[in-house]
């Protein structure tokens, strides 16, 4: 490899050409970020105020390099980071080179993703929660017909995602290599992803272990992985309809399954559902609307 391409001088020269470019981001090491290289040796991410050319992903070779380009505007870096995923894009802005910034913004989302304000913890918080409890009602569904393989292919996926509320609660993140911060960070829940897949005991003996444990998390985690949620129900007092929360402005746009929160939530006992009538087209038919549990 070239001192010019580890020094980024090249891609810099490169993209300044572009229209538009407002900021550059290179990968340049693949065993720090082996998990995002996809068989790459180089990744760019170029950031456009506006990105009128539709070739949003490319792949070159140069003098046997193998660079993989992203390009994306402002705002949608903005967004990536606004709901809460941990996704490969991020990853690469957390802990790539900036090779240019020309009004500061990488610099600024960089500083987000490493110190979250609470607005993007709480989002965080609700997206994974929603994939865990999502993953775990698979897990009991396919333990209950019998089909253990698929049952403990989604109570590993389960694990995964307690795994990443926990480094959420931490404010950690993006992390690639999570069980080796989660070990460090809570030994408890590497304990039980250790026994997952190394105990001598049947696949489906660990299964239901597995799910004894996932089941007691979802129950102590609702209230504080939902704290955003409650808040909206908690805003109204004759509730909301499930359309006017999925088209909330803090909602709208969430990777997360409403309905199931919903549900969840009202078992627990932390939000109620208020029938209001509708009068037409049918005669005695009401709309269920969810509000906030006041308690004490």
């Amino acid at each position: 490899m070239s001192r010019l391409d580890a020094s980024g001088l090249f891609y810099t020269d490169l993209f300044a050409r572009e229209k538009g470019l407002t900021g550059l981001v290179l990968v340049s090491d693949p065993s720090a970020h082996h998990t995002l290289m996809d068989g790459m040796d180089r990744l760019v991410l170029a950031v456009y105020e506006e990105l009128a050319d539709k070739r949003d992903t490319e792949h070159w070779m140069w003098g046997g390099t193998r660079i993989l380009v992203r390009r994306l505007t402002k705002d949608a870096l903005e967004d990536e980071i606004r709901h809460g995923e941990i996704t490969g894009i991020i990853q690469w802005l957390a802990g790539g080179e900036v090779l240019l910034d020309q009004d500061g913004d990488l610099e600024r989302m960089r500083e987000s993703i490493r110190m979250w304000p609470a607005s993007i913890k709480e989002r965080k918080l609700l997206c994974e929660f929603s994939c865990f409890a999502k993953t775990y009602s698979l897990t009991k569904r396919y333990l209950q017909d019998g089909s253990v393989m698929d049952a403990y292919g989604h109570v590993l996926l389960c694990l995964q995602h307690w795994a990443n509320l926990v480094l959420i609660e931490e404010r950690k993140g993006p992390e690639p290599d999570v069980w080796q911060h989660v070990k460090r960070i809570n030994p408890g829940v590497y304990k039980l992803y250790e026994e997952l897949t190394a105990n001598e005991e049947t696949e489906e003996q660990r299964v239901r272990l597995a799910m004894l444990a996932c089941e007691f998390s979802l129950l102590t985690k609702m209230k504080s992985s939902c704290i955003l949620l409650l808040r909206l129900l908690g805003s109204r007092s004759d509730g909301w309809s499930a359309a006017d929360l999925m088209h909330h402005p803090e909602l709208s746009g969430l990777p997360i399954d409403l309905e199931l929160l919903l549900f969840k939530l009202v078992k627990r006992g932390y939000a109620r559902e208020v029938v209001k009538s509708v009068r037409e087209p049918v005669s005695g038919l009401c709309e269920i609307r969810y509000t906030a549990e006041r308690v004490g």
